[in-house]
């Protein structure tokens, strides 16, 4: 069945995009918050259905479920909600289908809107995102308040009520992340583009992700790691964070996140609530994590984790709260140093570099992080890169690096590669060079790089192994890499190859000769062409 639920799921989708498109609401900055805060409710609404059908009989495979909900004491309906885990608690008028049967009402926006608030505020503590000042950030917002012509609420919204009742998730509640990642990739596919001003979401690729959580959560290790912390401090829509979550299992960690984008944060919420980690929506933080970090311990430090992944901005006008960052407290956090205003191009300020030094003050004694990095940094025998590449050697917390194939990314040409802590790591470091892998596609009007599982496989396993691969991987002592003035470009460490021919001295002096003669012939031609343009100069009237 689950073929057809996941082409019901996307049609339904479709048609909310069509609905938004007939109130003049397509493209519209507002259209993301309608077509994701619908969705949310209808997955609640099913959710809840599936949730009390397994913990009350009588509700179990009853086709009027809700009525028979409706008909208990408000006791009975209290003391089956306080049993309600990882879902929204509801009341029968929260339903759909409660909707439904009222959409002929007068003011009937106005019921939809307060009936999606009241969800939101009674389940305020579960679901909100917190700002770096403590507010909250409810899950729904008034929708039917987007469509400016107030004569055409209602039927917007009865428009809307009308597509979420053909059918049920409650049938795919049993799936797992494969299918749930391909469903809030199409869900966000139009929102989620590097178009969306100064702080712009950027989508990490897939492949980026498996190969990160892979590495960092290798096969052997999987079903043994409990208990732990994984953090993202640019967490975006939430990619990286579900790879690593999936490899760990979501019940044995807590996520933890900062990104200064609200919608990052919506989209996030979104993901966690899908992928079975509602349980972190509280460490989810709206806010400056290079101003203000939000994670901290009682003391004021900042708070460690067991795991951090990371694809941060590359560059970024940070200007106008640089100084605010040069501070005695930040010392630590910026060992390495922060990147001056520059008198132009203010633009492409390093923020990487910032957002790097912090996950390193981030990571616990034994933790293990994966960032995306501009390759440039790796060789960079100069300034903030250079140095924060000399405090992962000097003090031995380095696991490798990965450069990855150009346009890996279809939004942007600037190569990356994937740097991998591990404090723990006192032996060898692994270099990948997987720049010649993949297949170039076209993606809209951008090349893309596409690797095919194979290939991320080999990188991984590669990796893992600690092999050294002719032209693709060496295997590094941290005093190789010191002798190298700290350079992580596995290229620079393959052997120099060169091929020897036994030839006698005849042969040497005949291919001496022919040398002679080409080189000859081609100065002669050279002089030959030379003349022919000084005679064209002179017919054009040039001496």
């Amino acid at each position: 069945m689950t073929p057809d639920y996941k082409a019901q799921t996307l049609a339904m989708i479709d048609s909310l995009k069509t609905i938004c498109a007939n109130y003049g609401l397509g493209n519209d900055g507002n259209e993301f918050k309608i077509i994701s805060q619908v969705f949310l409710y209808k997955y609640l609404n099913d959710k809840y259905a599936y949730t009390v059908k397994q913990l009350d009989e009588r509700l179990a495979n009853n086709p009027q479920w809700e009525k028979a909900l409706a008909d208990m004491s408000e006791d009975e309906r209290e003391m089956l909600n306080m049993m309600v885990v990882d879902t929204a608690k509801l009341e029968p008028h929260h339903f759909i289908s409660y909707l439904y049967a009222r959409q002929n009402d007068d003011d009937f926006a106005k019921l939809f809107d307060d009936t999606l608030i009241d969800i939101a505020v009674k389940n305020a503590d579960i679901y909100s995102v917190q700002t770096n000042s403590g507010a909250k950030v409810v899950l729904f917002d008034r929708l039917s308040q987007f469509i400016t012509d107030e004569g055409k609420r209602d039927d917007f919204c009865r428009a809307i009520i009308n597509k979420l009742g053909d059918f049920s998730f409650e049938r795919i509640f049993d799936q797992k992340f494969d299918f749930y990642a391909q469903i809030f990739e199409y869900l966000i596919k139009d929102y989620n583009s590097n178009a969306g001003g100064k702080y712009a979401e950027y989508y990490t690729p897939h492949a980026v992700a498996r190969i990160m959580a892979n590495i960092l959560v290798p096969t052997s290790e999987r079903g043994t790691v409990k208990n732990v912390s994984v953090y993202d401090p640019s967490a975006g829509s939430g990619t990286l964070l579900m790879n690593v979550a999936h490899a760990i299992g979501e019940d044995k960690c807590m996520i933890y996140t900062q990104d200064i984008s609200q919608k990052s944060s919506n989209l996030l919420r979104l993901n966690l609530i899908l992928n079975n980690l509602v349980h972190s929506i509280p460490n989810v933080i709206q806010g400056n994590t290079v101003e203000s970090p939000f994670h901290l311990e009682k003391s004021g430090n900042l708070k460690q984790f067991d795991y951090i992944v990371s694809n941060p901005p590359f560059k970024l006008d940070f200007s106008d709260f640089r100084n605010n960052l040069d501070t005695k407290e930040n010392k630590e956090r910026f060992f390495a140093g922060i990147p001056t205003i520059p008198k132009a191009k203010k633009e492409s300020m390093a923020i990487y570099q910032l957002f790097l030094q912090h996950i390193i003050t981030s990571l616990k004694d034994k933790g293990k992080a994966a960032v995306v990095l501009p390759t440039g940094f790796i060789t960079a025998q100069s300034g903030i890169d250079r140095k924060i590449r000399e405090h992962l050697v000097d003090n031995k917390m380095l696991a490798g690096v990965v450069s990855m194939p150009s346009n890996i990314f279809a939004t942007t040409g600037t190569n990356v590669s994937i740097l991998f802590i591990d404090k723990a790591n006192k032996g060898d470091v692994v270099l990948i060079d997987a720049s010649n892998l993949g297949k170039k596609i076209k993606e809209g009007k951008n090349q893309k790089t596409v690797l095919s599982d194979d290939e991320e496989a080999q990188i991984c396993d590669t990796f893992t192994a600690k092999q050294a691969v002719e032209d693709f991987s060496v295997v590094v002592s941290y005093d190789d890499i010191k002798a190298k003035n700290y350079s992580l470009s596995a290229g620079q460490y393959f052997d120099v190859k060169i091929d020897y021919v036994d030839i006698t001295a005849d042969e040497f002096n005949a291919k001496m000769t022919e040398f002679s003669d080409t080189l000859n012939t081609l100065f002669k031609q050279s002089h030959e062409l030379e003349g022919k343009i000084a005679e064209q100069m002179k017919g054009l009237g040039f001496n």
